[in-house]
């Protein structure tokens, strides 16, 4: 017992001590009202680097529009200076960014770190232990499947959650996409949690899980969510490397066989939103694309996780038109994020893809309904942008219990619904 309370005491630091630091530096959000502010914003950007969070480039910039973004410290009073020389509207979500950084991992704790737990962001080390524990204490009711390995030869583990029979419907999940959007993984943790210790008790949850699959992928971009606990809490991208280029890594959400490379994704190596040499060159999505595909038969819904805004949204990203089943998938995205709303108020947005957000190509939940997988969904997880992509762990509980009601919803609806 001492020795756990030693361990319980471990600081932070040797968990959690990125190289990359952030001190001094200041995020912004600026609140643009004219198409002459909004040009102004992307030529400032091409002279200053700007750290885009919301939207992720200065491609996607329009008037009428919040703009999050975070600037070095030594260019922090230029820009502060033309934002109100050009009259922008703009606060200052975080004027010490490290700061941010440092806080959002709750240090108190009664057990280590390295202890999985459900309301603390958990190393990947622990994830993947997590993935074989929660397996040998649920074995009937949860599976691991080894589909791959990423660009850095980790091994990508998919958890099969539902009875396991006969070939059934089935939902595709997957978290962390994009490696600095933390919450999205600490769902998918929650979401099997759930399943595993309500099997029996919550009517809903067990009648979905004596019906279908649930095949869930806790981390998607493994070696980039890596990274972002060792090197750089803001990286983005996977972690490949780029042939004639130092910079590392492609927006794996722009790498997908759908319009790939067409609208709003960069062909240069050291963009955020890099989609990469070739749809599906990245080794990461390769081996989703290809789970997906041997599983068509039985895949009803594809449901992906991303952090932030507080939206949920649905295809086509890389076109204004409208799906074939625009109708329905709209009526479903209204009632997962009404039930959403119950808990705590949470008002999500929802819509199309292109026009609730902005337009994008190669993204996986396009990919996905291109194949045939009706109801394709991406959420945008907590918050609208006061903590972004450092929401604190006390946000955790909230966002996956509300989000929980919203997948539920979805699953049921395909289930009575889906042929």
């Amino acid at each position: 017992m001492a020795r756990l309370v030693l361990l319980g005491l471990i600081p932070l630091a040797l968990a959690f001590s990125p190289t990359r630091r952030y001190d001094g530096v200041k995020v912004f959000r600026v609140n643009l009202q004219t198409d002459q502010q909004a040009e102004t914003l992307r030529n400032l950007s091409r002279v200053v680097p700007l750290g885009f969070w919301r939207p992720d480039s200065a491609h996607q910039i329009t008037s009428k529009m919040s703009v999050d973004f975070h600037v070095t410290a030594d260019q922090n009073g230029t820009v502060q200076e033309l934002l109100e020389q050009n009259h922008m509207r703009y606060k200052i979500l975080f004027h010490n960014l490290q700061d941010g950084i440092d806080k959002q991992i709750v240090t108190k704790s009664s057990f280590p770190r390295g202890v999985h737990s459900y309301t603390r962001y958990n190393t990947w080390k622990t994830i993947a232990t997590w993935t074989k524990q929660i397996v040998e204490r649920n074995s009937k009711l949860v599976s691991r499947i080894k589909i791959g390995e990423t660009a850095e030869g980790r091994p990508m583990y998919l958890l099969k959650v539902g009875k396991q029979s006969s070939v059934k419907k089935a939902i595709f999940m997957d978290c962390g996409i994009h490696a600095r959007e933390w919450i999205s993984p600490a769902f998918c943790q929650w979401f099997v949690k759930e399943a595993t210790e309500n099997y029996g008790k919550d009517k809903t949850l067990t009648n979905l899980l004596n019906k279908m699959a649930f095949y869930v992928l806790p981390v998607l971009n493994i070696d980039g969510y890596v990274y972002t606990w060792t090197e750089d809490r803001l990286w983005r991208k996977n972690r490949s490397k780029n042939p004639g280029s130092d910079c590392m890594g492609t927006d794996l959400n722009r790498n997908f066989d759908a319009a790939w490379g067409s609208i709003d994704s960069s062909n240069d190596p050291c963009s955020e939103i890099y989609c990469g040499a070739a749809a599906e060159s990245e080794k990461e999505a390769k081996v989703v694309a290809k789970f997906i595909q041997e599983n068509i038969h039985s895949l009803k819904a594809y449901l992906s996780f991303h952090a932030y805004s507080e939206m949920l949204m649905y295809p086509y990203g890389y076109t204004y038109d409208l799906a074939p089943t625009h109708e329905d998938l709209n009526a479903v995205a209204k009632a997962a994020v009404d039930a959403l709303e119950t808990v705590y108020g949470t008002n999500y947005t929802y819509g199309q893809s292109a026009t609730t957000i902005y337009p994008t190509a190669g993204s996986s939940d396009d990919w996905a309904y291109d194949q045939g997988i009706k109801y394709s969904y991406t959420f945008e997880l907590r918050d609208k942008g006061d903590y972004g992509f450092l929401l604190p762990e006390y946000f955790i509980r909230p966002t996956c219990k509300e989000t929980m009601l919203a997948v539920k919803s979805i699953a049921n609806h395909v289930l009575v619904t889906a042929a």
